[in-house]
């Protein structure tokens, strides 16, 4: 928590510091949304697939310098996410385990639904105005825990133990102990803008969890179990306040 404090704290230091470049006061607001890939670093380890959901919520950019052909802002979003795990459950083949009462491979995934607002140093090299540019942004994130849900076709009671390659299973009926998440997102992205029409981002980015869902004390099961998300996302911005240029 105090590395991203201080990471927080530069985050904030960019615009406020003394102009050296051409000073800008660009104030965008608009939407997002996208596709989430995530899953769970478990320790001990968890099979596990991609968990799919989906993304959307606000947008805001604060554009405050252009130093020489970069053009630096800060952005930041308020998201409502769906993210989580799928598990893999596998026999000593690597083929799915069929559950005896069902007939069925066994399915489990877990669906943990934040409010996350993440904040990003935005660096572009591009146009400014009219046209496309290339973009780079980083900075931390933090998540709101609001309700999680569960998804098997088995009774767990009646789950196949025998054929299982794994007996890690301690994650299927513990709900999330840790309601606050926080790590550290990094993406990557190509934006077209247009002086009446707005902005449009089209970005890939990561994220990596720096808190764990589960508790991580020597006497709790899990050392680790931290996020891991892969975000495809789009963005529309509208300009509010713009700079006059001469």
């Amino acid at each position: 928590m105090r590395k991203l404090h201080i990471l927080l704290f530069l985050l904030m230091s960019i615009c406020a510091k003394a102009q050296i470049g051409e000073h800008r006061n660009d104030l965008s607001i608009g939407v997002n949304g996208g596709y989430i890939l995530s899953n769970v670093g478990f320790t001990p380890k968890v099979n596990q697939g991609f968990h799919g959901g989906m993304t959307a919520g606000l947008s805001f950019r604060y554009v405050c310098e252009k130093y020489f052909n970069t053009i630096c802002s800060v952005q930041a979003e308020v998201n409502y996410s769906k993210i989580g795990w799928k598990e893999d459950i596998l026999d000593i083949n690597d083929g799915p385990v069929i559950n005896k009462i069902t007939g069925m491979p066994e399915e489990y995934s877990r669906t943990i639904n934040y409010i996350q607002i993440p904040v990003f140093a935005h660096l572009a090299w591009g146009k400014e105005k009219k046209g496309f540019n290339f973009f780079f942004q980083a900075g931390p994130q933090m998540g709101i825990y609001m309700s999680e849900k569960t998804d098997m076709n088995f009774n767990f009671a009646d789950r196949n133990t025998t054929d299982r390659v794994s007996n890690v299973v301690a994650q299927d009926t513990m709900a999330i102990e840790n309601k606050f998440d926080y790590g550290i997102a990094a993406g990557l992205g190509i934006e077209y803008s247009h002086p009446k029409l707005g902005h449009f981002q089209l970005e890939g980015r990561y994220y990596y969890g720096l808190g764990n869902i589960y508790g991580d004390s020597k006497k709790d099961y899990f050392s680790k179990s931290n996020y891991g998300n892969i975000v495809i996302k789009l963005t529309y911005l509208f300009d509010i306040v713009r700079t006059k240029n001469n």
